[in-house]
């Protein structure tokens, strides 16, 4: 119970010093803020490109398309072939005539289609393979051409795997920019409690003169580096916030040109909550730091 009133009246010691020096507290959150935005914004955006890419299935699959003069026999026939050769795949056809009811429910190419003389559309079977190997990927595909009266064969779910890729080399990017920002965030709130010791030089020396103990002294720096980490944290949600609001129309606008319906989220808050803790640590650290390396030095 002693330890938590010392830990209280020290963050209100701190609370109070911040207060009286405004203009120097908010430019010190400010740089914080802005360190720590980029990461967080990264992180956001990195977060809503998963939840895209997740709602499109990166299982493997094998489009084979069939010659648009094949007949019924030679469909079925194929399907036997197709299934002979992937039996531990799941096969679907996609008939003709579902493939014109499909693009015939898009009103954009109704009018298209009805202008055509014959079902511009040909029979296609979708082989959908458990493993992801390669080597095995392309046998079948290679495989699947040989067969008569296959016009194309084309292995679909290639470009899932490029953007499954790129966003796990985002996400090294990003920590990777969040370690060296937090090293500066560190770096800031280090430089700023020096200052603060120096500024306070007399008091601290008076203090000890009346027995107060190291552990004491610190404490109060300690709470500041917590507080301006945190309040820097705030403000790098904030423009996180803002930079979710700034991009939500254009991203609307472009996947509505593909579409898809896709709202970019912000950061949850969960995510809110690590980032203030993690910048609150981050410029703990900072000031432990630097109270250890400075403290020792004033008489």
């Amino acid at each position: 119970m002693r330890w938590l009133r010392l830990q209280v009246r020290a963050g209100l010691r701190a609370a109070r010093q911040m207060v009286r020096q405004p203009f120097n507290t908010l430019l010190a959150a400010l740089v914080v803020g802005i360190a720590a935005a980029l990461p967080a914004t990264g992180y956001m955006l990195l977060g809503n490109l998963q939840r895209l890419a997740g709602n499109v299935s990166a299982a493997p699959e094998i489009s084979v398309f069939m010659q648009p003069t094949a007949n019924a026999d030679a469909v079925r026939t194929a399907e036997q072939r197709i299934r002979g050769l992937a039996k531990e795949a799941k096969v679907e056809l996609v008939s003709r005539d579902a493939a014109l009811k499909r693009f015939r429910d898009n009103d954009a190419l109704a009018e298209i289609l009805d202008a055509l003389p014959d079902n511009p559309f040909a029979d296609a079977f979708v082989v959908r393979l458990d493993s992801a190997d390669a080597a095995r990927l392309e046998t079948l595909r290679a495989e699947f051409a040989r067969l008569p009266d296959v016009d194309h064969v084309q292995l679909d779910s290639a470009w899932a795997k490029r953007l499954d890729a790129l966003i796990a080399l985002g996400q090294q990017a990003v920590t990777m920019l969040g370690v060296v920002l937090g090293l500066g965030l560190v770096a800031v709130t280090f430089n700023t409690i020096r200052l603060q010791l120096l500024t306070q030089r007399d008091e601290i020396e008076v203090s000890r003169l009346l027995g107060a103990t190291d552990a004491w002294i610190r404490r109060p720096f300690h709470w500041f580096g917590a507080l301006q980490g945190l309040l820097g944290g705030a403000l790098a949600g904030a423009l996180a916030l803002l930079a979710t609001r700034a991009l939500a129309g254009p991203i609307a606008e472009i996947a509505g040109l593909y579409s898809l319906e896709f709202v970019l989220r912000p950061l949850s808050p969960l995510h809110w909550a690590a980032l203030l803790a993690l910048c609150a640590v981050l410029g703990w650290l900072g000031a432990s730091a630097s109270v250890r390396r400075h403290l020792s030095r004033i008489a």
